[in-house]
């Protein structure tokens, strides 16, 4: 069959969960028997978010074959339960440079380089990679933004194209909106998603579909006005009411019969009836009164949440499937430093510390390490956390503070943590680490082989920076136990600590690989340990 394309488009304010429902919508056609792609145009010119602040941009998700990307590629792959890869993120910054390059390169013979064609066919070329790269039947295409931006004009007309390009039948374009509510008449107002379609269809595109998201109940006869005003199918305007929990979503999409009208608007039929068992039982468990275990998390991002997306949320499926519940306490590690936030961390059934960037908060990440350690608390910690795990007890071992990592002391006596050899003569930051999925070999009889039932896995990474195996032995003798290695033995990818009821990090991100109904081993293993705690 030829590839079938649905581009989703926002309007009014930005943040109404494009993401999340594209990830939805593709699990609805996943469960009817299609394989589903969703691909993520972002307007802005950084080629990537890889040098960009958590707080500007949130988390950097980062993909099989390293790729760093927006947070929303979390969300489609958790969803869907699939494996994107880097065409499945497009960014202005990717675009121009490409055209660019070209265009050094004398590829377009001395012609004059325009916005149309060439910025436009270099988007939908990066749109039609997406089948071809990922075997897709279905590719979902979000666009990034507000419809009005002028920073997407360029996408949207990419989009306008498409149709033409592959024709009526094999194209659907999906409006996302918000629906106001008037506080003083209690009136929910749909004007600002007319003028939102009417600004769309300026462009040349008329959706065939509005999902219209509120905070509050919508009748149909506002969802008629909707369809009047902006000349839609009656049952092509889908009320969405912000959902209580995240994983609801596919579940009260699903009630909207929107799969079944998006097949039959692209010519298709089901090839099996969802099963949502799996789902409904992730969602029921969710709203079951469980056990609370307090988990904290220590970072130097807390303030946007958003910033450990996926840490949050793979702790939430390990505890979903050990019948607690993670209650967060998020801890800046700044404020540990200077004193503050220690009766949280006393208070904490287990502590997480994730990764990170600088040398801002570092002190007070090691403080969570040490506390972990002295007291028996399980401790989880990813990328930096196990850093500062190492350095922490190496400081204990060797009864001097001197100890520390290169990215925060390039003159400390005991370098720990190293640079990688293959990242000193580097000078460009972007995509520059060592990304993506890579082995690692796990010793027998660890607690390592013992959570994921194996002997070799393969997690994603992000990192510059590396255990020094010079100090190998004197760890290992002390009690730090070396549980997963690179294949050749060389680097370090798993430490955790004997005679402790959890203590273990990872040099790699296995929150990146964690689903709702499959939660990641690693996690599930630490909140094991956590659940010990929780009736003490």
């Amino acid at each position: 069959m030829d590839t079938k394309y649905i581009f989703l488009t926002g309007g009014v304010v930005s943040s109404v969960g494009k993401g999340v429902t594209a990830a939805a919508i593709g699990r609805l056609l996943k469960e009817r028997g299609f394989e589903v792609s969703i691909q993520k145009l972002d307007p802005y010119i950084n080629v990537d978010p890889g040098t960009m602040s958590p707080y500007q941009h949130g988390e950097v998700y980062v993909l099989d074959d390293g790729a760093e990307t927006d947070l929303d590629l979390g969300h489609y792959e958790r969803f869907v339960d699939i494996s994107l890869n880097r065409v499945c993120n497009v960014t202005t910054g990717q675009v121009y440079a490409e055209v660019i390059s070209k265009e050094r390169r004398g590829d377009y013979l001395g012609g004059t380089i325009q916005v149309i064609p060439h910025i436009t066919n270099e988007i939908k070329r990066r749109i039609r990679m997406v089948p071809k790269t990922t075997g897709a039947e279905i590719v979902l295409v979000e666009v990034g933004g507000t419809v009005g931006d002028i920073e997407g004009l360029p996408f949207l007309e990419a989009l306008r194209q498409m149709r033409g390009d592959v024709g009526h039948e094999n194209s659907l374009y999906i409006h996302l909106t918000w629906v106001p509510r008037i506080g003083a008449t209690g009136e929910l107002k749909t004007k600002p998603t007319q003028h939102s379609v009417r600004e769309l269809r300026s462009i040349g595109i008329s959706p065939d579909m509005i999902i219209a998201r509120s905070d509050y109940p919508m009748d149909q006869e506002l969802c008629d006005k909707i369809a009047l005003f902006c000349d839609v199918e009656p049952r092509a305007v889908v009320p969405m009411v912000t959902a209580e929990l995240l994983y609801e979503i596919p579940l009260l999409i699903e009630k909207t019969q929107v799969g079944d009208i998006l097949l039959k608007r692209l010519g298709l039929a089901p090839r099996k009836k969802p099963n949502w068992r799996a789902w409904e039982k992730l969602v029921m468990e969710m709203h079951r009164e469980k056990p609370k275990a307090k988990i904290a998390l220590v970072g130097k991002y807390v303030e946007l949440h958003d910033a450990y997306m996926s840490v949050r949320e793979a702790t939430r499926h390990a505890a979903l499937s050990l019948g607690i519940e993670d209650e967060i306490m998020w801890i800046h590690s700044s404020d540990l430093e200077k004193g503050r936030g220690v009766e949280l961390l006393q208070e904490a059934d287990g502590i997480i510390v994730p990764g990170g960037f600088g040398e801002r908060g570092i002190e007070g990440k090691i403080r969570a390490a040490r506390y972990a350690r002295e007291n028996n608390i399980p401790y989880l910690g990813l990328c930096l956390g196990m850093q500062v795990m190492v350095i922490e007890f190496t400081r204990h071992i060797l009864e001097t503070d001197e100890v520390n990592s290169t990215e925060f002391d390039p003159a400390t006596p005991h370098p720990v943590i190293d640079l990688m050899p293959d990242q000193r003569d580097l000078t460009d930051m972007g995509g520059t680490m060592r990304l993506g999925l890579y082995p690692c070999q796990l010793k027998a009889g660890s607690r390592a082989a013992e959570a994921y039932k194996s002997d070799s896995v393969n997690e994603r990474h992000r990192h510059r920076f590396e255990f020094k195996n010079s100090y190998r032995d004197v760890l290992q003798e002390a009690g730090m136990q070396f549980s997963g290695l690179s294949p050749d033995e060389r680097l370090v990818e798993i430490a955790e600590m004997e005679n402790h009821p959890f203590m273990l990090g990872t040099q790699f991100h296995p929150e990146f690989l964690s689903r709702p109904t499959r939660p990641h081993p690693l996690f599930v293993g630490f909140v094991k340990a956590v659940k010990k705690n929780v009736s003490r």
